[in-house]
């Protein structure tokens, strides 16, 4: 039996507000390579993203996450500022470069003792650990090797899965394998706005497998070293689909997308099996034959509860994307429409429905799962006034809205177990650098001081009074 067995109340509203259940988790989260800085300390070597933002024209600005937040130094403060948000859960990852710098061999005790302070100082504080082993810091050497196309990386990842898990699995009671792995695979292998930048339909079809066994080796590792109630996981970022019109034709679309965005990750790791449309329509590409006999046994490796991300839902409508296209099969005869209505500095829709029509979703295809929310959030262009605070009433709007799609979702009888508001800080955006800002803690990155923003202070109220004011 493992910790997440027993399922909580549910929602209920009263003649403050809405209030979500008493053990409901109240978490933020964040990835080493955005805060983390310290690229070249402790025997960290390069990760893919060390590697990509160093190209010329990969990273607006030629930014880095060379010193990002600088959060390997100032943990125990970034600490203390969740601890005054009231926060029940902190969502960080484990830097694979800093604790296996080769992605082989032994582990870096510096690179663990690290994330041994961070525990300790989390769990001090009354915060729970929740460790996510992969957001996208692929050891560069493994990539030379040929990276997630490459099956060998599966299994190198559950080697490292069985590092961490030594190290910290006395204290870590919640784990999660891998972040989403659509974004790994697809952006990283088949557009290249991520690292490692390269543009295969191919090679991003393999990746994607190898990522679900990845995810499937090392959840039978980190079965194997954990107690057991330990708590496993893995993290999607699963699409909201639409169809621009009720047309056959965008009917198709909308399948196309979702074979490629969700069913090529859900059905291999909950039902062990490959989506049979997705196979017909990427025959052009690959025959699949990289999948051996076993490899959906092990994709299917029982897991604990299934976290999502959500940040804007997707129009879809038949047509042709731009090239190169993430989605691999479905280039040629899908195209996207601008959903409408207000967005996001990133210029992301904000619409809240749409996880609400992803958990419910869930709640009927995986109705034993539960469910936790492990990133929502939005950038918008923040900057602290001459009395030195941050003003984002967009964000407080935006959370507002999510956080009551989540209540609904549960009231309709969907197993959510916890919110991850994305993100603590600001940080290093990826391809964006630092010119987009998700924190609900303003960074300034030259001084690196840190400015709790409006947000910040709201969320901490939700938290203490367990919902949302009636408005």
């Amino acid at each position: 039996m493992t910790a997440v067995d027993a399922r909580p109340a549910t929602a209920t509203h009263d003649a403050a507000g809405l209030r979500f259940p008493t053990a409901f988790r109240w978490g933020t989260a964040t990835a080493a390579y955005q805060i983390e800085g310290g690229a070249t300390e402790g025997g960290r070597t390069p990760s893919i993203w060390d590697t990509f933002s160093r190209t010329p024209g990969k990273v607006r600005n030629g930014d880095t996450g060379d010193t990002a937040a600088d959060h390997l130094h100032r943990m125990p403060d970034d600490v203390r500022l969740m601890k005054e948000l009231g926060v029940t859960d902190y969502r960080f990852s484990v830097s694979w470069p800093r604790v296996q710098p080769t992605g082989r061999g032994p582990a870096v005790e510096r690179g663990l003792d690290f994330y041994r302070r961070l525990v300790d100082e989390l769990l001090a504080a009354g915060i729970r650990p929740v460790a996510t082993l992969y957001h996208w810091d692929l050891p560069q050497e493994l990539e030379d090797a040929g990276g997630w196309p490459e099956r060998d990386t599966a299994h190198r990842f559950a080697e490292y899965a069985g590092l961490v898990a030594g190290a910290l699995g006395d204290r870590v009671t919640t784990w999660t394998t891998l972040n989403e792995p659509w974004c790994a695979a697809f952006l990283g292998y088949g557009n290249g706005v991520h690292a490692p930048g390269r543009t295969s339909d191919l090679a991003a079809l393999r990746a994607a497998h190898h990522l679900n066994l990845a995810h499937g080796a090392g959840a039978r590792v980190l079965r194997d070293r954990l107690p057991a109630t330990a708590e496993i996981s893995l993290t999607l970022n699963l699409h909201a689909l639409r169809p621009l019109t009720d047309t056959e034709a965008d009917r198709d679309a909308v399948r196309r997308i979702d074979a490629v965005a969700n069913r090529i990750f859900l059905e291999p790791v909950f039902h062990g099996r490959l989506p049979q449309d997705l196979v017909e329509d990427t025959a052009a590409v690959t025959d699949w034959s990289f999948v051996r006999d076993g490899d959906l046994e092990v994709t299917s490796t029982p897991v604990d509860s299934l976290g999502i991300n959500y940040y804007s839902p997707s129009v879809v409508s038949a047509g042709r994307s731009e090239s190169p296209s993430p989605w691999a099969g479905a280039e040629e005869h899908v195209a996207f429409t601008p959903a409408p209505g207000p967005r996001t500095a990133m210029d992301w829709p904000v619409d809240a429905n749409g996880l609400h029509e992803l958990l419910t979703r869930l709640r009927d295809e995986l109705p034993d799962l539960p469910l936790l929310v492990t990133e929502n959030g939005a950038a918008y262009d923040d900057y602290a006034d001459p009395e030195g605070r941050v003003h984002d009433p967009e964000r407080v709007a935006y959370l507002e809205a999510h956080l009551t799609a989540v209540h609904r979702a549960i009231a309709d009888g969907v197993d959510v177990r916890g919110y991850f508001l994305w993100s603590l800080l600001d940080n290093f955006e990826w391809a964006y650098g630092y010119s987009k800002r998700f924190g609900i803690v303003h960074v300034d990155f030259a001084s690196q001081r840190r400015t709790a923003k409006d947000s910040a202070r709201w969320y901490a109220e939700v938290i203490a009074r367990g919902g949302l004011e009636r408005g």
